[in-house]
């Protein structure tokens, strides 16, 4: 990804999540758990998230094909210190948002749906090409 995407990544993350009460990072991940952005995590830390997260999302999709449920919209994990959404962004990514208990779910949960649909729109946006010269 070059660094103009990232920046508008990180933007839309920063615009989005920084409201939500006691946040503690996110991570934007490519559907096979490679991390492509992170929101105020370690790179390291990061990584690991993206990896070990994208397991529990394509086990929600899985469990919703199977039981005809449609697209998963948002999982919530619920932790004794953290609260974790995980929200899927468009065909090819998923968005988690780590919080602490000081979150309210409500706003947790439609902060994280806003942004991995202002994120799903803008990377379904085709990359401009340059017009064919004659």
């Amino acid at each position: 990804m070059t660094t103009t995407a990232n920046d508008t990544i990180y933007s839309i993350l920063d615009n989005n999540l920084s409201r939500i009460a006691g946040i503690q990072g996110a991570v934007l991940l490519s559907n096979d758990g490679i991390k492509l952005s992170a929101y105020l995590l370690e790179r390291p830390q990061a990584e690991r998230i993206a990896a070990a997260s994208s397991g529990i999302a394509a086990t929600m999709k899985a469990i919703s094909r199977e039981v005809d449920g449609g697209r998963v919209i948002r999982q919530l994990v619920e932790m004794d210190d953290r609260y974790l959404c995980i929200v899927g962004c468009g065909e090819g990514s998923t968005l988690i948002v780590a919080t602490s208990r000081k979150a309210r779910l409500g706003e947790l949960g439609g902060e994280a749906v806003r942004t991995a649909q202002a994120l799903g729109e803008w990377l379904g946006t085709p990359e401009r090409t340059q017009a064919p010269t004659a």
